[in-house]
This record gives C-alpha cells, sequence and structure tokens, in this order.
C-alpha cells in the first residue's frame, strides 16, 4: 500500500515509521525546510512541498497512493489537502488530524474525509471508558459506514450477568465484537458467559446505543 503523509513533524513521522514498519511504502510531505529530515525516517520518500497545491500532489503521483493522510498543525490545510486528494485524484481513503475541536463539524465526506481523527475526542473518550461503568461510551466514529466503536463496563446489577452472550437480545444494528476482561480478550462465540466488570466493546449504529444500554443497566 503507498500512503503519502501531509506534514512531516512528529505526529507525520511516527505515523510513517510505524506504515513502514508494516511493510507500506510512505512518502511524507512538508512546505517547511526545517521539516524535511530524511535522517528521521531513510526509509520513507521525502518531498518539500505544499501539499494544498495541485502541482505538487502531481508531484508526488497522488493517483497512485491507497490513503492519504492530513496531518499537519493547521486544520485548514488538512481539509484543503483532503479535499484536493478526493476530487482530483480519487484516493480511495483519507484521513485527517483535527487540531481544534471547534472545526471537528468540517472533517466530514462534504470536504473529503473519510476518518477524522480528534486528540481531545479521542483523549476525553479514553478518560469516560477507563472510569465510567455501565454507560455507553463512544470511542471511535466509521463515517461511512454510519456506524461507532462503543463500549460498556459491566455493572454488578446488569440483568445478563452470567448469560452467555449468545442469548442475549442485542438490539438491531448492534454487534459485539469482543470481551475483555482481567487483561484477557474473549471471543463473542456466544457461549462466552459476560461477568461483572467485562468491558464489552459494540460495533453499533448511532440510534442502537440508548437501547444497548437500556438493555444492560436498565436501573441507570
Amino acid at each position: 500500500m503507498r500512503v503519502a503523509i501531509a506534514g512531516a513533524g512528529a505526529v507525520g513521522r511516527s505515523i510513517a515509521a510505524e506504515l513502514i514498519e508494516n511493510g507500506h511504502r510512505v512518502l511524507l510531505v512538508d512546505k517547511e525546510p526545517s521539516a524535511i529530515r530524511p535522517d528521521r525516517v531513510p526509509q520513507a520518500e521525502w518531498l518539500q512541498a505544499d501539499s494544498c497545491e495541485l502541482s505538487t500532489l502531481e508531484e508526488a503521483h497522488l493517483e497512485t497512493c491507497d490513503v492519504v493522510i492530513a496531518a499537519t498543525g493547521d486544520d485548514k490545510v488538512n481539509l484543503v489537502t483532503s479535499l484536493l486528494a478526493k476530487t482530483e485524484f480519487a484516493v480511495p481513503r483519507t484521513v485527517a488530524r483535527v487540531n481544534h475541536p471547534n472545526n471537528e463539524w468540517l472533517f466530514s465526506e462534504a470536504w473529503g474525509v473519510d476518518v477524522n481523527v480528534s486528540t481531545p475526542r479521542i483523549m476525553s473518550a479514553l478518560v469516560e471508558e477507563a472510569v465510567t461503568v455501565g454507560d455507553v461510551v463512544r470511542l471511535f466514529t466509521f463515517r461511512q459506514g454510519n456506524a461507532n466503536l462503543v463500549e460498556m463496563t459491566l455493572p454488578a446489577d446488569s440483568p445478563y450477568i452470567g448469560r452467555p452472550s449468545g442469548l442475549i437480545p442485542w438490539p438491531e444494528n448492534c454487534r459485539l465484537v469482543t470481551i475483555l476482561r482481567d487483561g484477557m480478550v474473549y471471543s463473542p462465540d456466544g457461549e462466552q458467559p459476560i461477568e461483572v466488570g467485562d468491558e464489552l466493546l459494540f460495533v453499533a449504529a448511532p440510534e442502537a446505543e440508548p437501547e444497548l444500554e437500556e438493555l444492560l443497566n436498565p436501573g441507570r
């Protein structure tokens, strides 16, 4: 897979190193001369240019990329890069970094963004996930599929404690994907019972989330 990353700062370089380690080809693009440090990620391609310019993206042969990641510290740059990648080069997948929470609503398909990654939202979700019992916590949104990755830590008074997961009437458009317990990952094979304190991960449509919470924690 060929991946272009706009923004060769600490975030962009870290993503690049991880992708290269997983066997992917990576191009790092940044307009700042000081950011062009091939010694930091020697296996990557490097291009000093403005990712908001069509000529730059043509030089980068963006049409050959499977994914474009807009990872700069400027939301305007990330939006324009995503839009050009999607509309001018038909890149199959775009991922954009959201730096300011107030701008998150802009990072949508209308601006060519398939997946947005908001650090403040992720951090707040992880805090909630760590301390909240009995509530559905949204961890991640799959925009194209209109579904969310959600988590619930099972409370002690849930009516389904000890019930095999396959015998629980889950809401429509809601699927249990894994059970986390005492540092172990359990497959929801239908026979695995759920226990107090289990962290249950679901892929669920937004409208199924209140039903899921009512099902597992009706006394809330």
